[in-house]
C-alpha cells in the first residue's frame, strides 16, 4: 500500500509540473498588458532613440529575457548590440556627415537548441519620445510625451511573449531563436541595419526572420496583414494550411517594407512581417494604452505560434527575392494629408486619419470617408491614389470625390 501510495504521489507531482510547463507556455494577455503598459508609460517619455528613457527599456527587455531563460546574444557576452549612429533632421532618417554621433543599442536573446539554424524574431522597442524629431504627425508635438503602445511597445511584448513561449513549452524545435528588440527604427530602420551588417549569430543559417510592428490594433474586422509571403516558396501553402480562428488574414508578397524586416529581406533572408493596421493616433501622443486591444494581440501570437511552429518543421527555408511594393510607387510633391487604411479591401481609399492643418483637413474630410476620385482621375486603390496624387504640384487646386455613409461628396482642395 506505501508503494502504491509513493507512485500515486509521484504521478501527481508530475502531472502538476507538466501542468505547470503548460502554464507557462502560453501567450499571457494579463502579461501582455503589464509589459505594453510599462513599455508606454509616461516614466519612458516615448522611448526616444539614444535617451536614458530608451535605455530603461532596453534594460527591461534583457531582464524579461533573462527570467525567460535566454542567453545574451549581444556582444562581449551582454544582452546588447551597441551601435552608432549619426541622428539627422531629415525625417526619413538619412545620415548626413554633420550629423551628431549618438549611441544605442539593440537587445538580443538566445535559445540554444542545438540546431543548424536560426528563427529571427524581433520588433523594435524606440518610438517618437518627445517629438523633436519632426517624424509626429501631431499638429504641435514638440515636448509632448509619444508613448507609442501601439508603435511599438506592442510588438516588443510579441516578442518578450514568444520567447517566453518557446523557452517554456518543453520542446525542443528544430531551430534555434534569435529574439531581437531593435532601437533606431524610427529613425530610419537603423538598429536592424546595423544588425545586421554586424549580426552575432552566422546570418547565412538564418531559416527565417519574422517581424512585427504595431500588433495591438486589431479591429472589428479582425484583419491582420501578413507581409513577406513571396519571400520563401512555403509561406503561402503553410499559412493556406493553418487555422484562422476569427482572424482575417491579408497577404501581403513584398520583403521590403517600412519595418525592421526589409534589412534581413536585403541579406537574402526570407522573411514576414506582422501588423494590424494604420489607425488615426499613429505616430501621435494619442497612441495610449487604453486604445491597445489586448485580446486582438494575443490572437495575433496565438496564430504567430503556430505560423511558427509549422515553419519549424520545414527543412531550410529558400529564398525567394519579390517585386517591391516600391518600385513602381510615383513620386509625389504634395500631399493631402490623410492617413490610407492599407488594411481596406473595398473600392477606394479608407481614410483612417486626417492631419490637422493640411489639405485634407482644409477640406473637410474626416476619418472614416472613403476617396474614389482626385480631380477626373477615378481612385479603386492606395497605389491609384498616389498615383493621382504625384499629377499635382504645391499651390495646385483640384477636387477630392469621396464617400461618407451613404452619401458621395465632392470638394475643393489646394495642395
Amino acid at each position: 500500500m506505501k508503494k502504491n501510495i509513493q507512485t500515486f504521489l509521484l504521478l501527481c507531482a508530475l502531472l502538476l509540473a507538466h501542468l505547470s510547463v503548460l502554464a507557462q507556455a502560453t501567450i499571457s494577455e494579463q502579461r501582455l498588458r503589464r509589459d505594453v503598459t510599462y513599455l508606454a508609460s509616461d516614466k519612458l517619455k516615448g522611448r526616444g532613440t539614444a535617451t536614458p528613457e530608451e535605455q530603461k527599456a532596453a534594460r527591461y527587455i534583457a531582464k524579461q529575457f533573462k527570467k525567460a531563460g535566454l542567453k545574451p546574444m549581444g556582444e562581449n557576452g551582454t544582452w546588447y548590440h551597441t551601435f552608432t549612429f549619426r541622428k539627422s533632421n531629415d525625417p526619413h532618417g538619412i545620415e548626413t556627415a554633420d550629423a551628431p554621433m549618438l549611441t544605442s543599442r539593440n537587445v538580443v536573446g538566445f535559445l540554444d537548441n542545438g540546431a543548424a539554424n536560426t528563427i529571427i524574431i524581433g520588433a523594435h522597442y524606440d518610438h517618437l519620445g518627445l517629438g523633436h524629431d519632426r517624424n509626429s504627425l501631431d499638429a504641435n508635438p514638440q515636448g509632448k510625451i509619444h508613448n507609442g503602445a501601439d508603435d511599438n511597445a506592442s510588438g516588443t511584448a510579441g516578442v518578450l511573449a514568444l520567447a517566453r513561449y518557446f523557452a517554456k513549452n518543453g520542446v525542443r524545435e528544430r531551430n534555434n531563436f534569435l529574439f531581437i528588440c531593435f532601437s533606431a527604427e524610427e529613425l530610419g530602420l537603423i538598429g536592424s541595419k546595423r544588425y545586421t551588417e554586424r549580426p552575432t549569430i552566422d546570418l547565412s543559417k538564418a531559416h527565417f526572420m519574422l517581424n512585427m510592428d504595431m500588433i495591438g490594433r486589431l479591429n472589428d474586422e479582425r484583419r491582420l496583414v501578413v507581409g513577406g509571403v513571396g519571400t520563401a516558396p512555403d509561406f503561402v501553402p503553410v499559412l493556406q494550411s493553418l487555422p484562422k480562428g476569427n482572424l482575417s488574414i491579408k497577404t501581403d508578397s513584398s520583403g521590403v517594407g517600412p519595418s525592421d524586416h526589409t534589412s534581413f529581406y536585403l541579406k537574402n533572408i526570407p522573411v514576414l512581417f506582422l501588423f494590424t493596421g494604420q489607425h488615426a493616433d499613429y505616430h501621435k501622443p494619442t497612441d495610449d494604452v487604453d486604445k491597445v486591444n489586448f485580446s486582438g494581440q494575443k490572437a495575433v501570437l496565438d496564430f504567430a505560434v503556430q505560423l511558427i511552429e509549422a515553419l519549424d518543421q520545414k527543412p531550410k527555408l529558400a529564398f525567394q527575392p519579390t517585386r517591391s511594393n516600391t518600385e513602381d510607387t510615383p513620386r509625389f510633391r504634395v500631399t493631402l494629408g490623410i492617413m490610407p487604411d492599407y488594411t481596406f479591401e473595398g473600392d477606394g481609399v479608407h481614410v483612417d486619419g486626417v492631419t490637422e492643418g493640411k489639405p485634407a483637413a482644409r477640406a473637410g474630410l474626416q476619418r472614416g470617408d472613403r476617396i474614389i476620385a482626385l480631380g477626373d482621375m477615378e481612385v479603386h486603390t492606395v497605389r491609384e491614389y498616389m498615383q493621382a496624387l504625384s499629377k499635382f504640384q504645391k499651390g495646385d487646386t483640384t477636387t477630392v470625390r469621396f464617400v461618407r455613409g451613404n452619401e458621395t461628396l465632392v470638394r475643393e482642395v489646394t495642395f
